[in-house]
C-alpha cells in the first residue's frame, strides 16, 4: 500500500537530510523546498498529505505559508507540523491558531517526529471516515472542520483544548467523562497543550457560552458530562 506524501519546507538542508532520511525509512514519500514560496509551489502542485514547516524561512515566513496552505482549497486538506527553535508559549499557541494541527521545537527526536506525524495523519483519517464534523445542541454550533463554535450565531473564541473538551462531551450527552478520560481527549498525547487542568477548561467554557454554560454539568466526584 502506498505511503503518504510529506512536503519538507526547511531552509536548513542537513535537517531536511535527516527528517527525509527518517521519514523515507517508515515508508513515506518525501520531497523538500527550502523557501516558503517554493513550498507554496510544492504543495500546490502535490498536495501531500503532511507538510513539516519551519517558521523561519527566508522570503515568506512560516506563519505566512501555513495561513495560506489552510487558506487555499486545494491545500487546505494537508495537515501542517511546525518544525522550529521558536519554542515559547506565544509562538506555539500562534503556530496552532493559525492552523498548524501540531508544533515540534528544534532540536527534536527523529523517532517522536515520526511517532506525531503518524499521530496527526490518523487524525486526519479518523476526520474524513464520515465521523460527524458538525454538531448543534441549544444555542451552540460545533464545527469539527473549521474548528469553530457558534453562539446563537456568533462566533466565539474557543483554544484547542477546550474545542476538544466540549466536543468530547457534546458527541455523547449524559455520559459522565472523568477528569483523566478527559485530560486524555484534550491532549490526544501530544505535548502541546499547556493546562491540562480540566477544571480550569471547563471554567473557560461555560463562562464562554454565556447562556448555554449549564450545558456542561458537574458530577460531583467523578467528572463532568453535557446535559441531555
Amino acid at each position: 500500500m502506498a505511503k503518504e506524501s510529506i512536503l519538507i519546507i526547511e531552509d536548513d538542508p542537513d535537517i531536511v537530510e535527516l527528517v527525509q532520511y527518517n521519514l523515507e525509512r517508515e515508508g513515506f514519500r518525501v520531497v523538500a523546498a527550502l523557501d516558503g514560496e517554493n513550498g507554496l509551489k510544492e504543495a500546490t502542485s502535490r498536495k501531500p498529505a503532511l507538510v513539516l514547516l519551519d517558521l523561519m524561512l527566508p522570503g515568506i515566513d512560516g506563519l505566512e505559508v501555513c495561513r495560506l496552505l489552510k487558506q487555499r482549497e486545494d491545500t487546505a486538506g494537508s495537515a501542517v507540523i511546525m518544525l522550529t527553535a521558536k519554542g515559547e508559549e506565544g509562538d506555539v499557541v500562534l503556530g496552532l491558531e493559525m492552523g498548524a494541527d501540531d508544533y515540534v521545537t528544534k532540536p527534536f527526536s527523529p523517532k517522536e517526529l515520526v511517532a506525531r506525524v503518524r499521530a496527526v495523519l490518523r487524525r486526519g483519517k479518523r476526520k474524513s471516515s464520515g465521523q460527524p464534523s458538525r454538531m448543534e445542541i441549544g444555542g451552540v454550533t460545533l464545527d469539527a472542520e473549521r474548528h469553530e463554535i457558534r453562539l446563537h450565531g456568533e462566533l466565539v473564541y474557543f483554544t484547542r483544548a477546550e474545542f476538544r473538551l466540549l466536543w468530547t462531551l457534546v458527541q455523547q450527552p449524559g455520559r459522565v467523562f472523568t477528569r483523566n478520560e478527559l485530560v486524555d481527549r484534550i491532549t490526544a498525547g501530544e505535548s502541546f497543550i499547556l493546562d491540562r487542568n480540566v477544571d480550569v477548561h471547563v471554567s473557560a467554557i461555560r463562562k464562554k457560552l454565556g447562556d448555554q454554560g449549564d450545558l456542561i454539568q458537574t458530577v460531583r466526584g467523578v467528572g463532568y458530562r453535557c446535559k441531555d
